[in-house]
């Protein structure tokens, strides 16, 4: 329904879009916050670099892995050598708190609004740093989960315990065996419960979840909302991008806002609802709340 023209954010300084932002923020009746990778990324969730080589250096050393994401299909030989590095992986990106406070910087902008946050990011950081339970859906899983690996069940299992306990106990970057998951109805090993191929579970939390977020939209149709876009990029475009370019579009009350450094753009057709702020989403936020 959308041209290929796009619109994108002035080169000026971005007082002006930060102005409308504030505005729009203010008079809104309702938030829908979309959230995708970049909103992590600036909250210190970094892969690479000084963050990678100071929890996985000896993993770089011996396997030749370069990064965290590149690392996650490494095919190690063993078991205990897989769970090795996805226990110190989702440790750090689950269990540990985010580096700087991006989160509790949105949450203290939305708190007394009526909001709900859609995202595929599956660290957890949005109920870390206080938001309702109630109002968050998270699409692609949650590192703190385990399911089956077949699955025989449409089930899933806390993992903070046992992810613990293999970092605890890991030696020369391997587990002890007896730490292996495995799937408490079936006996088959566990995995991760991240949307990867056809075997993600969808649990009864994830299906509330999405009702809860059915609903929302559902009993909010027409009013004044604030697509609030941050940090999603092209890899999974229909889950969030595109229905938000679809309901504001629908919405001649609705307000579009996108704050992605290096991809903040709309469609020509929602350009004149739209508001796209090329910058770190950190310093966005952190400004916005200083208006």
């Amino acid at each position: 329904m959308f041209s290929k023209i796009w619109t994108k954010p002035s080169t000026k300084s971005c007082s002006e879009p930060m102005e409308r932002l504030k505005a729009a923020l203010q008079d809104c009746d309702a938030v829908v916050i979309g959230a995708g990778a970049g909103l992590s990324t600036a909250a210190g969730f970094t892969y690479t670099g000084e963050r990678f080589e100071q929890h996985f250096s000896d993993f770089a050393q011996k396997y030749g892995i370069q990064d965290m994401y590149s690392g996650g299909f490494y095919p190690f030989p063993t078991q205990e050598e897989f769970w090795a590095y996805w226990s110190r992986y989702i440790y750090i990106n689950r269990y540990l708190d985010a580096p700087k406070p991006v989160y509790e910087d949105l949450l203290n902008l939305v708190r007394d609004k009526d909001y709900f946050v859609i995202t595929t990011n599956v660290d957890h950081c949005f109920q870390k740093a206080g938001f309702d339970k109630k109002r968050l859906f998270y699409t692609q899983g949650d590192y703190g989960l385990f399911q089956c690996s077949e699955p025989c069940c449409q089930e899933t299992f806390e993992n903070e315990t046992v992810i613990r306990e293999m970092m605890e106990r890991q030696e020369d970057m391997k587990i002890p065996t007896e730490l292996l998951p495995v799937c408490p109805r079936c006996g088959k090993p566990m995995t991760m419960n991240l949307r990867s191929d056809n075997k993600f579970v969808e649990d009864e939390g994830w299906h509330r979840a999405a009702e809860r977020y059915e609903n929302f939209l559902r009993t909010r149709e027409g009013q004044k909302i604030l697509f609030l876009e941050l940090g999603v990029g092209y890899n999974t475009p229909v889950i969030i991008k595109y229905p938000f370019w679809k309901m504001t579009a629908k919405n001649p009350n609705a307000t579009y806002v996108c704050i992605n450094q290096g991809q903040a753009v709309c469609p020509q057709e929602i350009e004149r609802q739209a508001i796209c702020i090329d910058a770190d989403i950190g310093s966005a936020l952190r400004g916005l709340s200083q208006m």
